[in-house]
């Protein structure tokens, strides 16, 4: 059994018990319990920094965790790279000065030729056709010109109500071949109505052009021909259910009393259209008269008859 009073192992070592000297190391200078020795250091003596086993550290510098003064090396290209591609920078910038100077001066000579670049901008979802009323059209003719563009989106919806009416009748057993023909009316007339008689009164109405206005009077008599016939819808020259007029409606109504309201709707429409399509055309005509362009329409039309004779 150890001894009550061993020694104590967390107790220092006697060589690096640094209030211990030279002269007293090992030596009792209190009193003793029990046996054991106090050892009591002398106040007056300091212990030598050269006893101690850990030595300080060195100071650091003032700048040793924020060195600013250090240097980077960073790659810089040379001055011969630097040229060159400022050089590549001037010639690319000639380039494009040359083309802005070509593409203004082709815009100016196709101004003096009168040809106006076209963007399409309507409808605004998805462009097919340039149409701005308000910024080439005269004021004086806005009006006129807006009921134009009414009539031909009239025209639009009574042959896309023919196509759904005519639908409906197919279902009933009418037959396939009206369903066949209300498609061609609708992809042949809108197209055939905006480029033969829309345009021509649009250019008309902006350059003042006789021979547009021309143009649009005759193209303008066939589509007021078709929607009045359509209006009515006789069996003469189209299939007579082909078109939604009156008279297949009153034919249908006893029949199948849904297709025949369909085919009432239709009829409506197309009255709508003939009615609008008559005003426009008395308008359009009232100001051609009254402007001078019919006399310069009828000069232009001698010169030419005049030209093929000869």
């Amino acid at each position: 059994m150890a001894g009550r009073y061993d020694r104590n192992p967390f107790d220092e070592d006697e060589d690096v018990n640094p209030f211990a000297d030279g002269g007293a190391r090992g030596k009792s200078t209190g009193p003793n319990y029990g046996g054991g020795a106090f050892y009591m250091p002398n106040p007056g003596s300091v212990p030598p920094a050269s006893n101690s086993r850990l030595s300080p550290l060195p100071p650091e510098p003032a700048d040793f965790y924020n060195d600013r003064s250090a240097t980077v090396d960073i790659p810089l290209d040379s001055e011969k790279d630097l040229k060159r591609r400022e050089k590549e920078l001037q010639a690319k910038e000639a380039e494009l000065n040359k083309r802005e100077k070509e593409l203004k001066r082709r815009e100016e000579a196709a101004t003096r030729a009168g040809i106006v670049i076209e963007e399409k901008n309507w409808p605004p979802f998805f462009p097919l056709i340039h149409h701005d009323i308000a910024s080439e059209i005269p004021v004086h003719l806005q009006r006129l010109q807006y009921f134009a563009f009414a009539s031909l989106l009239g025209l639009t919806a009574c042959l896309f109500w023919n196509i759904i009416a005519v639908t409906a009748a197919w279902i009933k057993g009418e037959g396939v071949k009206i369903w066949f023909l209300a498609i061609i009316y609708f992809i042949s007339g809108v197209p055939g109505a905006y480029v033969l008689w829309y345009r021509p009164l649009y250019r008309a109405m902006r350059t003042e052009s006789a021979l547009n206005y021309g143009w649009f009077f005759l193209f303008y008599l066939l589509h007021l021909g078709f929607v009045i016939y359509s209006a009515v819808a006789p069996p003469i020259i189209f299939h007579g259910k082909s078109l939604t007029g009156i008279l297949p409606a009153v034919d249908l109504i006893s029949e199948h009393v849904l297709v025949g309201i369909f085919y009432f709707i239709g009829f409506g429409f197309f009255t709508i259209e003939s009615l609008l399509s008559v005003w426009v055309m008395q308008q359009v005509y009232m100001y051609f008269r009254g402007s001078g362009k019919f006399a310069e329409m009828k000069r232009e039309a001698a010169r030419g008859a005049m030209r093929a004779a000869m």
